[in-house]
């Protein structure tokens, strides 16, 4: 057995940097043992948009991210042995696997051992009815809305598998974010499926690596109370990890950012509900007595990571449409800029009110009233100190047509609003609506598949 494994992240989201993940590489390249390199890339409206994606081409629905982040690294990776796992492969992992084939090759390189994981996808295994039945709050599904993906978060086990079969590359769908590192370790150390404590401990890894350079001072910097030295170029961390669990949180030498007690701590409680009880498919993980001590520079080693039995469901996420949402901007400049806002945004609102009833209209002057003002009906820009205003009208509803009036009544502000209207920008989206269901374990039969079968 290894004394430690080494897990990277290449990335903590499907827009992170294509360059984020080099230093890391070469970071790995010199550590002695087991060396692992995580992407974490599949937020819930990304893979309900990746499996529209595969209606309209079965080849495609695998993340997009995946051509911008894998290319830079994989002739490293491959050459000194380091091993991938990303659920890039969203609603459609094994083309996602034929995608790294092909990459492979255009580089001249040996084709990659790729395993795919599925068995997340819902569909065909429950009704839009019975999904309805096991949501949280019951409040999205109830209104039988189509759904276009019902995805599982799987576990770690699977992953593991992959690994113990050989693979160089592990695509995943949708898995449980921390399963992405706690899957390797699986793997190296042979943890049993029961071992609360240490499976805790590797969840937490993931956790604190999901999210990029989120822990070593990225989302942590906040000039004059926080400051980040050369956060431009940002190093991503680094988890070492030892066959206990305790595990040291550092990043490559040379890079920007840093490592301490506090970087750490902010990532430890994101997103988290109950400290003494974070749900992943594999463990209940307990935060309360977790210790974070910083051990030299950029180096914070955390210990205490307790666990409880996996829990007896699921965690699904189930996106349905939710109907279009327009957007359009419009700014004045100069002197009295805004008392001509505030006409252009009564004026507005005033003719949706005859020509759209009912449309929900939010209104923003970018700047001065967004963020932490009210709804369009209590825009109020007198006070506002600006000669550089940029007014944001925005409207959801399920009747296109109706939102279309919005973005055709704020360009008309061309000729038929207050003076100096200028720079106007609009576009209308499709809308997709999430929500979260518990899903009998009954339910969940993943499939592990080496490339040379798919």
């Amino acid at each position: 057995m290894a004394a430690k494994v080494f897990i990277g992240a290449g990335a903590g989201f499907a827009g992170d940097r294509s360059d984020a993940a080099g230093p890391v590489v070469e970071a790995l390249a010199g550590c002695d043992g087991p060396r692992f390199l995580m992407y974490e890339t599949l937020a819930e409206r990304t893979l309900a948009l990746c499996q529209l994606e595969r209606r309209q081409n079965p080849e495609r629905g695998y993340s997009p991210a995946l051509d911008r982040l894998l290319p830079p690294i994989l002739a490293r990776c491959l050459a000194v042995g380091i091993k991938i796992v990303g659920n890039f492969g969203a609603a459609n992992p094994p083309a996602a696997a034929r995608r790294i084939a092909a990459m492979a090759r255009d580089l001249g390189l040996r084709p990659p051992r790729t395993a795919v994981i599925e068995g997340d996808d819902l569909a065909g295994r429950l009704s839009d009815d019975e999904l309805a039945a096991c949501e949280t709050g019951g409040r999205i599904l109830a209104q039988g809305r189509p759904v276009i993906s019902a995805n599982l978060y799987l576990g770690a086990q699977p992953i593991a598998e992959a690994f113990n079969r050989g693979a160089d590359i592990v695509v995943t769908g949708r898995v449980a974010d921390s399963a992405l590192a706690l899957g390797p370790l699986l793997h190296v150390f042979g943890w049993r499926a029961d071992d609360w404590d240490r499976l805790a401990a590797g969840t937490l890894v993931g956790h604190l690596l999901e999210c990029g350079a989120q822990v070593t001072g990225g989302y942590f910097a906040d000039p004059g109370f926080k400051d980040v030295p050369d956060l431009a170029e940002v190093g991503y961390p680094i988890a070492e990890i030892d066959a206990d669990g305790a595990t040291v949180i550092t990043k490559p030498a040379g890079t920007g950012g840093l490592v301490n007690r506090l970087t750490v701590i902010e990532q430890l409680l994101y997103e988290i509900h109950d400290p003494s009880a974070y749900l992943a498919p594999d463990v209940v993980l307990d935060l309360t007595d977790v210790e974070v001590a910083e051990i030299g520079k950029d180096r914070v080693r955390i210990t205490g990571a307790r666990g409880k039995p996996a829990p007896e469901t699921l965690k699904a996420t189930v996106c349905v449409e939710g109907g279009f949402l327009g957007e359009a901007e419009i700014s004045y400049a100069g002197p009295n800029a805004a008392a001509r806002a505030q006409l252009a945004a009564d004026i507005v609102r005033k003719r949706l009110a005859t020509r759209a009833p009912g449309l929900a209209l939010r209104i923003d002057a970018i700047g001065a009233v967004s963020v932490f003002g009210a709804s369009g009906a209590a825009l109020d820009l007198r006070n506002a100190p600006s000669s550089d205003i940029r007014l944001r009208f925005a409207a959801q509803s399920d009747d296109g047509a109706q939102v279309e009036r919005l973005l055709d009544e704020v360009e008309a502000l061309y000729c038929a609003g207050p003076a100096g209207g200028a720079g106007v920008r609009r576009r209308i989206t499709p809308r997709l609506a999430s929500a979260s269901c518990l899903i009998e374990r009954r339910y969940v039969a993943p499939r592990v598949t080496m490339m040379g079968d798919v």
